[in-house]
């Protein structure tokens, strides 16, 4: 989806307001939305100091979890925010090593400024106003799904400060076995989004849409996982669009920037090959949509990349963080 010029302000409203409505209601009958999202942070595993990196008069939410060794950066995709990986970076600190996890502008409790231009290139411009912020000398950029593009932007214009990278069930460029949710498919492609604004703006058909999506999500989980994801993932989720201020304009910004990020990186493939530090690819096999091939074709870019892959869903930062703590402690 795409907040574009023919998409007035009152349509816009009224897609936000509808969706949120949906997410809080009727899609999600299993589990109530935290309405303190401060009281809900609090509660997350962790000896972690918060923060605002402040980048051109706006607040970026930040987590530094004390340890040595290069700094894993940890960036989320959409629409998710950096806690994520809350269980993998307290298990990681109290292994020794430091650990920083922050929202981008627009996502999770950093500032969503009104107007303001969401993009894949602003991602890594966060990215590099957190790194500096903290003074982080050499760090390892760690990316999942739609994450994936600032990590790996930002490790290869950063030669000299990326100490390797992590990459877990994300995506890069235009890779044959790449695809996108069914339901962010729709959001993304120029050929279905104004059909997708259409039925957003209607909250039984967003609930639908939700709805038939999440069950795609939760086909090949078991029950442990399927109880786990209702429970720790999607509240982690919806918070985005329910609280004030909402998540959604730089959701729609973003999936509807997809494409044309794909095709910017598809540009910068050849210098995957200039970055020769450990990549490893921690993975989830059972996610229908980036696959194990995706992962495959994209350690295929890199000169010294590892498949790990792990028996779970899109998520393995939430479902297996174990697993996921021991192959990043290995990498270094």
């Amino acid at each position: 989806m795409v907040e574009t010029e023919s998409l007035s302000s009152t349509r816009r409203d009224l897609l936000t307001v509808s969706f949120a409505a949906v997410l809080a209601s009727a899609a999600l009958p299993r589990f109530a939305v935290a309405k303190d999202v401060k009281s809900s942070l609090a509660k997350d595993p962790g000896d972690f100091k918060e923060s605002h990196v402040v980048r051109d008069g706006h607040r970026i939410y930040a987590r530094d979890y004390p340890g040595g060794g290069p700094a894993f950066v940890m960036v989320h995709g959409f629409p998710d925010n950096c806690r994520i990986y809350k269980e993998v970076a307290a298990k990681l600190s109290a292994a020794g090593r430091r650990v920083v996890t922050f929202d981008f502008l627009g996502f999770g409790v950093s500032d969503k400024p009104k107007g303001f231009k969401y993009s894949f290139d602003q991602q890594v411009e966060d990215m590099t106003a957190v790194v500096n912020d903290m003074k982080l000398e050499t760090v390892i950029p760690v990316g999942h799904d739609a994450g994936g593009p600032a990590a790996v932007n930002y490790a290869i214009s950063n030669l000299d400060k990326a100490a390797g990278l992590v990459l877990l069930n994300s995506y890069y460029s235009n890779d044959p076995s790449r695809a996108f949710p069914d339901f962010i498919e729709l959001c993304c492609n120029p050929k279905t989004q104004k059909l997708a604004h259409a039925m957003m703006t209607d909250p039984k058909m967003a609930g639908y849409l939700f709805q038939f999506q999440q069950g795609l999500l939760m086909a090949n989980m078991t029950d442990d996982l399927k109880a786990k994801f209702l429970k720790e993932t999607l509240p982690i989720i919806t918070t985005n669009f329910t609280q004030k201020e909402s998540a959604m304009p730089a959701f729609l910004q973003m999936t509807g920037n997809a494409y044309a990020n794909l095709d910017a990186n598809d540009r910068r493939v050849p210098e995957l090959k200039t970055f020769r530090k450990p990549v490893k690819f921690i993975w989830g096999a059972w996610d229908r949509y980036l696959s194990t091939a995706l992962a495959k074709e994209m350690a295929g870019h890199f000169t010294n990349a590892e498949i790990v892959e792990l028996q779970t869903e899109h998520w393995p930062q939430l479902d297996r963080p174990d697993d996921v703590v021991k192959t990043m402690l290995d990498m270094s």
